[in-house]
């Protein structure tokens, strides 16, 4: 799979979506209203992001421990995300959106895969903008099942092996080829943990912990997150001057 993405140097954010049920509970609503609020802020902050210079916006949406949530929520939150899908595909296209599902696939029912795959599709060509959504996902699984896989190279020199992992790790995530490491690493609800998403890809990521739940958040707290994110200095272990 050949990537769509800029040619320049990439921003890449990660948002880890937090708060849903908490918002709810504050009022007075069941948790699965929380989710459908949270679906309205994924949608805001899609919009905004491209105005942002974002061109890769990963959300995690389910994680693989959320199986372990009762089956009464984890059946409204796959509807949510099926409905998701079908209804923001042509808005999408028309944003310039392209769309990338990430995580496993072999425990969704299978509407919700052929949801996937027909999204992929129609959203193949456009480049303004990379969203990625990860389902069913857990990034230790990711690098054990990578870790399995045989090289990438057959014959020639010895790959480099932080690179062969990383495209082995979108192969067994059904991630866009060469995908750059997130720069920027958002959580709402003031939890202040990783939660198993993204951890190769966030080795030098910038972390950003808010207040925020996230049925709360938008163009206003994506915007100050990322001024924040340019006003750090990155040195990735070098010394300052040589850094900038």
């Amino acid at each position: 799979m050949q990537s769509t993405l800029p040619k320049h140097d990439p921003l890449h954010v990660g948002i880890i979506m937090d708060g849903n049920g908490r918002w709810a509970a504050q009022h007075g609503l069941r948790r699965t209203a929380g989710h459908r609020q949270g679906a309205e802020a994924v949608r805001r902050t899609v919009e905004a992001a491209g105005e942002l210079g974002i061109d890769v916006l990963t959300l995690y949406a389910f994680s693989a421990d959320n199986w372990q949530r009762p089956s009464s929520e984890v059946r409204a939150l796959m509807y949510l995300f099926e409905d998701f899908l079908s209804r923001e595909r042509d808005r999408l296209v028309e944003n310039d959106v392209r769309l990338n599902v990430i995580g496993r696939r072999d425990r969704l029912r299978p509407s919700i895969v052929s949801a996937i795959e027909s999204s992929e599709r129609a959203t193949r060509a456009c480049s303004s903008l990379l969203l990625r959504l990860a389902v069913d996902y857990s990034a230790r699984w990711a690098i054990a099942a990578a870790s399995r896989l045989g090289t990438q190279a057959a014959i020639g020199p010895v790959p480099d092996p932080v690179s062969d992992l990383t495209c082995r790790i979108e192969r067994v995530t059904h991630s866009v080829a060469g995908v750059p490491p997130v720069d920027l690493l958002i959580r709402t609800s003031g939890e202040q943990r990783l939660s198993d998403f993204l951890l190769w890809e966030s080795a030098y990521a910038e972390l950003l912990f808010l207040p925020v739940l996230w049925p709360d958040f938008g163009p206003e707290q994506l915007a100050t997150a990322v001024e924040d994110f340019h006003n750090r200095n990155r040195r990735f272990g070098r010394l300052p001057a040589l850094a900038s």
